[in-house]
Parts: C-alpha cells; sequence; structure tokens
C-alpha cells in the first residue's frame, strides 16, 4: 500500500491550499482515511478524517470551519481543503489509511502513512 502526498506550499496567512494524496495498493473506498500533522519541535497531530464513502467526517477543533476533507474513491484519492489559513497552521501534513471502515482521530488506527508534504503559512 502507498500513499503519496502533494500540494504543500508557502502561501500568506489567510490564503487557502488544497493538499491531495493519491493511494495504491487495497481497495480505497473500502477504508477511513485520515489527515494528520506535525509542527516543528511538537508531536504529530489528528486533523481531520473521512469514513469510507464519506458518511462521516471530523476535525480538530483548530482547524473545523477552515478545512474540508473529501474522497474521490473513482481516483482512489483523499483531499484537503484548508482556507482560511494561519501561521500555526504551518506543519507537514501526512495522509494515512486507516485499518477500519470509520473515520477516527486516534493514529494507532492508521496502518499505512505517505511521506507528508509541507505547508508553511506566513503572517
Amino acid at each position: 500500500v502507498q500513499l503519496q502526498a502533494s500540494g504543500g506550499g508557502l502561501v500568506q496567512a489567510g490564503g487557502s491550499l488544497r493538499l491531495s494524496c493519491a493511494t495504491s495498493g487495497r481497495p480505497f473506498g473500502n477504508y477511513g482515511m485520515g489527515w494528520f500533522r506535525q509542527a516543528p519541535g511538537k508531536e504529530r497531530e489528528f486533523v481531520s478524517a473521512i469514513s469510507w464513502r464519506g458518511l462521516r467526517t471530523i476535525y480538530a477543533d483548530s482547524v473545523k470551519g477552515r478545512f474540508t476533507v473529501s474522497r474521490d474513491d473513482a481516483k482512489n484519492m483523499l483531499y484537503l481543503q484548508m482556507n482560511s489559513l494561519k501561521p500555526e497552521d504551518t506543519a507537514v501534513y501526512y495522509c494515512a489509511g486507516g485499518s477500519m471502515t470509520i473515520a477516527t482521530v486516534s493514529e494507532y488506527e492508521y496502518s499505512y502513512w505517505g511521506q507528508g508534504t509541507q505547508v508553511t503559512v506566513s503572517s
């Protein structure tokens, strides 16, 4: 199973970015997917997750109302639309493939991880 995150970059505060995660190696639509991030000197933290078929989405309080997670099962793609970005959103963002159908905040429920994509928000 492979996950490839892309779409990161440098953006000014208030701007937007769309992260993508291409997956291969297993039936994408059968599993929950998630996004996590890790800022310098900090532990990795949950950002958002989506259940199989997109039936349920969950968000960290810090991004609720600004970020939107979605999936395209036909293309085996996971997305994270990030709007109204803040400097504190600066981090390496990772997509993760779950071992179950549900959306979950626990990183221990994710068996597969992408390599990460850097998001930098300038003030």
